[in-house]
C-alpha cells in the first residue's frame, strides 16, 4: 500500500477491500453493503454490474497533478471520460465495484478522497468558484469551506443519518453559490471588523424545493463550526428516517409539519454543551500562487481577433488582484476525454496558477492568469475545441446526464441540451453573452440539472396520448438568482414532448425580446406577465392532437418511448435481518472503544449514542413497532420496551441515552457512557435469544420500518 496514504486513508481502503470481499462471500446482504458503499462514493448506474465513481472535491478545488491523477484512473479502470457535476465533483462512470480499492487508493494518494460523496452523509461542501479572486467578497471563503469539510470528514455525526446533508458558501452577496437552496447556507459579511456569516439553514431542491430561511444576519466565523455541528445532531435525533421524500432538513424545519426554525434554533442551544469545541477558530494563511510565467505574445497573430474578443468579454474577469484575470472553460455537459484533462493540467501550470476549480455549471476556473497569457489560453483552448464564447450564459445549458446512465431518469437531458445551445448561437446569437437568462434540464424532477433555479427549466416527464406515451419535459421558468443576489424557486409551467423543446426556447426568447420593457429581468417579465399568460403561449405545443411520430421518441432514440425508470440508490434499503442491524450496534461500539484509546472523547461518546439507539431500534423492529426518527426510538424503546418490563435496566433508557446532550464531552463521561453502552448492548441481545428461542425464526423487516 502506497506510503502517501494517511493511517485514516489506509483504514478505509483495508475496509473497503473487506466489506467487498464478504459481500462476494455472501457475509453481507446486497442492500446492506449498498448502503455501506455509497458512503464511499460508488453508485450504481442504470447499466447493470457497473458503477459510477465520485470523487468529493470540497469547493471544486483540484489542481493539475490531481486531475492527471483521475484521468489515469479513467484509462485505467473504465472508459477513459470524466464528468463534471453542478456539485463540483468529478464522476466516473462504468467502474467495476472490484477495481474501487485501487482506485481508492490511488485517489489518496494524490490527496483527492471519495469518503461520504454520496449516501446519507454530508455531502461535498460547494462555494463560489471565485472565492479568493472575487472583486466583491468581503473576505476569501475558501479557507472556511475547507476547514468544515476536514471537520466533518469521517465525523460520527455523519456516518448515520437520516439523509444527506447538502452545504455551500457564496463568495459574496450575490449567491454563486446558490446558498439559499441549501440544507446549510453561508455568505460573507464583516461586522465591526468581525468575520462571519449570513446562515441559512433548509433549502433545497427535489421533488418539493424550499428556499432557505435565515438563521442568523451574522454569526462569527468561529461558530459556525460548533452551529453546524449541533444542527447536524438535531438533524441526526430528530429527523424524519422511515418516509425517505420527507427525511430532508427543509421538512424537519417546515412551520406546519415540521419542528419550526425557532425550535430548531432552540435545540441547537441545547446541543451545545455536548459539542467537544464551544468556538472552532479557523486558522487563514495568506493566499500564495505559483507565480505563473508572464509571456512576451507580441507576435501571436490569431485567426480571428474578433472571435477572441467575444470570448474575452464572455469567459474572463479581472480579478481583485490587479493584473491578473479568471479564465472560464465551458464543459459541454461537463464532459470531457482523459487526454483533454490532461491538456487543461498542462494550462494551467503553463499559463495559470495551480489552484483550478470546477465551477457549478459543470466547467473549469483557472485563476490568476497574467493579462499578456490570455490569448495563450486561447490558442491553447482553442485547439482543444473549448474555445465557444458564453460561459455561465444564455448558451451555457446546464443538464445532468439523464437516461445516459441515471436509473431515476425519465428522459435524455444531454442530446437536448446540446441542441439548446446550437439553436441560441444560431438563432440569437446576439445572446450569446446573456448572462441573466440560465438554462437548466434534468432527467427527472429531482433537480441534479437543478431545473428549479432556472430562469428557463426542465425536468424528464411524460404524456400518454392514444395508448402512447410520449417523452416530455415539464417546463418550469422564473427560477434562479438575479442581478441582486435574490434567489427564486422556478414555477411549474407545462409539459410538452421532448422533440418540441426547442421550439418552447424559440418561443420564450421572441416573446421576451418582443414584449419585455427595456432593461427588464426575464424572471421580472415573467412575473409581470403570469404564469397562465405562458401556459397559454405554449399550450399548442403540448396539444395531444398535433402529435407526430417523432414526438414518441426521445432524442438519441429511433424508437417509441419506453419509460424505465429504476430505483435510486438512496431509495433505501428493501429489507435487512434484525441480527444484522445489532451488528451495527456493535460496530458502532467497537469504534466507540477505538476512540477511547485515541483519546477521542466527543467520537467516543457519538459512536456509543449511535449503538444505543440503533441497538433500541433492532428491538423495537424485532417487535413489529415502527421506527421513523430518533427521537421516536428512544421513546417507544421507554414505553413499549422497558416500562412493559421486557428488558431491566439500571436506570430509565431515555434518561440513559440523552446523557449525551447534558455533559461535556470529557474523559470521565466518555468512559462512562461507554460503559453504559456496552452493557445496553449485552442485555439487548440476551434479549434477542430468550426472543429466537420462542419464535424460532430470524427476523426480517421491510425498509419502511428499517431506516431509522
Amino acid at each position: 500500500m502506497s506510503e502517501l496514504l494517511t493511517k485514516e486513508s489506509k483504514a478505509d481502503v483495508l475496509e473497503l477491500r473487506d466489506k467487498i470481499d464478504r459481500f462476494n462471500r455472501g457475509e453481507i446482504p446486497e442492500e446492506r453493503f449498498k448502503a455501506y458503499r455509497l458512503t464511499r462514493g460508488v453508485y450504481g448506474q442504470r447499466q447493470p454490474d457497473v458503477q459510477m465513481f465520485r470523487l468529493k472535491l470540497p469547493y471544486g478545488k483540484i489542481s493539475p497533478n490531481q486531475l492527471r491523477t483521475v484521468a489515469e484512473i479513467s484509462d485505467t479502470y473504465t472508459n477513459g471520460k470524466l464528468h463534471f457535476t453542478t456539485r463540483q465533483n468529478i464522476q466516473l462512470h462504468y467502474i467495476k465495484l472490484g477495481d474501487t480499492p485501487e482506485i481508492w487508493e490511488a485517489l489518496e494518494s494524490a490527496g483527492l478522497t471519495a469518503r461520504e460523496s454520496c449516501g446519507n452523509t454530508v455531502r461535498n461542501i460547494t462555494a463560489s468558484p471565485f472565492a479568493g479572486i472575487d472583486p466583491e467578497e468581503p473576505f476569501d471563503v475558501s479557507p472556511y469551506v475547507q476547514a468544515v469539510f476536514e471537520y466533518f470528514l469521517r465525523n460520527p455525526v455523519c456516518q448515520d443519518m437520516g439523509r444527506k446533508i447538502k452545504m455551500a458558501f457564496s463568495s459574496s452577496e450575490k449567491d454563486a453559490a446558490f446558498a439559499y437552496i441549501h440544507d446549510f447556507g453561508f455568505i460573507p459579511r464583516i461586522e465591526n471588523g468581525v468575520l462571519g456569516f449570513k446562515v441559512v439553514v433548509g433549502g433545497g431542491l427535489g421533488a418539493q424545493p424550499f428556499v432557505a430561511e435565515t438563521a442568523y444576519d451574522f454569526l462569527p466565523s468561529n461558530q459556525i463550526v460548533p452551529f453546524i455541528e449541533a444542527g447536524l445532531r438535531v438533524f441526526d435525533r430528530y429527523g424524519e428516517r422511515e418516509k425517505r421524500q420527507k427525511a430532508r432538513l427543509k421538512y424537519l424545519i417546515e412551520p406546519k409539519k415540521g419542528i419550526g426554525l425557532e425550535e430548531f434554533l432552540r435545540l441547537v442551544e441545547e446541543e451545545k454543551t455536548s459539542l467537544p469545541n464551544p468556538t472552532f477558530e479557523i486558522e487563514v494563511k495568506d493566499q500564495t500562487i505559483n507565480s505563473p510565467v508572464h509571456y512576451n505574445v507580441s507576435t501571436i497573430k490569431l485567426s480571428n481577433e474578433e472571435a477572441f474578443e467575444q470570448w474575452h468579454e464572455t469567459n474572463t474577469f479581472k480579478q481583485k488582484q490587479d493584473g491578473y484575470y479568471g479564465v472560464t472553460v465551458r464543459i459541454p455537459l461537463g464532459n470531457i476525454s482523459s487526454a483533454v484533462a490532461r491538456s487543461l493540467a498542462t494550462i494551467a501550470e503553463n499559463y495559470a496558477s495551480d489552484d483550478v476549480r470546477i465551477t457549478v455549471n459543470q466547467g473549469i476556473l483557472f485563476r490568476f492568469v497574467p493579462r499578456e497569457n490570455l490569448k495563450l489560453i486561447y490558442s491553447e483552448l482553442h485547439l482543444l475545441g473549448l474555445h465557444k464564447p458564453g460561459f455561465d450564459t444564455l448558451a451555457d445549458v446546464t443538464a445532468c446526464p439523464g437516461t445516459d446512465t441515471c436509473n431515476l431518469a425519465v428522459t435524455n437531458s444531454t442530446h437536448i441540451s446540446l441542441e439548446l445551445e446550437d439553436l441560441i448561437r444560431k438563432e440569437f446569437p446576439h445572446l450569446i453573452a446573456e448572462s441573466n437568462i440560465k438554462i437548466k434540464i434534468s432527467g427527472c424532477m429531482n433537480s441534479c440539472g437543478q431545473h428549479m433555479i432556472a430562469n428557463i427549466g426542465f425536468h424528464g416527464s411524460s404524456i400518454k396520448s392514444d395508448g402512447k406515451v410520449a417523452p416530455a419535459m415539464q417546463v418550469v421558468l422564473g427560477g434562479g438568482v438575479d442581478p441582486a443576489g435574490n434567489g427564486f424557486i422556478a414555477e411549474k409551467v407545462i409539459k410538452v414532448p421532448t422533440k418540441r423543446i426547442p421550439q418552447v426556447v424559440r418561443v420564450l426568447l421572441e416573446e421576451y425580446e418582443s414584449n419585455s420593457e427595456d432593461g427588464e429581468y426575464f424572471n421580472d417579465f415573467f412575473q409581470r406577465k403570469g404564469k397562465v399568460y405562458f401556459y397559454d403561449l405554449l399550450k399548442h405545443l403540448s396539444d395531444t392532437n398535433t402529435f407526430e411520430n417523432e414526438d414518441f421518441q426521445d432524442w438519441g432514440k429511433q424508437v417509441d418511448f419506453l419509460p424505465e425508470i429504476g430505483v435510486g440508490e438512496c431509495a433505501g434499503v428493501m429489507l435487512d435481518l434484525v441480527g444484522t442491524i445489532l451488528q451495527d450496534s456493535e460496530e458502532h461500539l467497537d469504534k466507540s472503544k477505538q476512540a477511547l484509546v485515541e483519546s477521542n472523547w466527543a467520537n467516543a461518546i457519538y459512536f456509543a449514542y449511535n449503538s444505543l439507539v440503533i441497538g433500541a431500534k433492532a428491538i423495537l423492529l424485532g417487535e413489529d413497532i415502527r421506527c421513523n426518527t430518533h427521537k421516536g426510538i428512544i421513546k417507544d424503546f421507554q414505553e413499549k420496551i422497558q416500562d412493559e418490563g421486557h428488558i431491566q435496566l439500571d436506570q430509565r433508557y431515555d434518561e440513559l441515552v440523552l446523557q449525551i446532550n447534558k455533559h461535556e464531552p470529557a474523559e470521565a463521561f466518555a468512559f462512562s457512557y461507554v460503559d453504559q453502552a456496552s452493557d445496553f448492548l449485552r442485555k439487548i441481545v440476551e434479549f434477542r435469544k430468550s426472543r429466537q428461542l420462542v419464535l424460532d425464526d430470524e427476523k426480517v423487516v421491510v425498509s419502511s420500518h428499517y431506516k431509522a
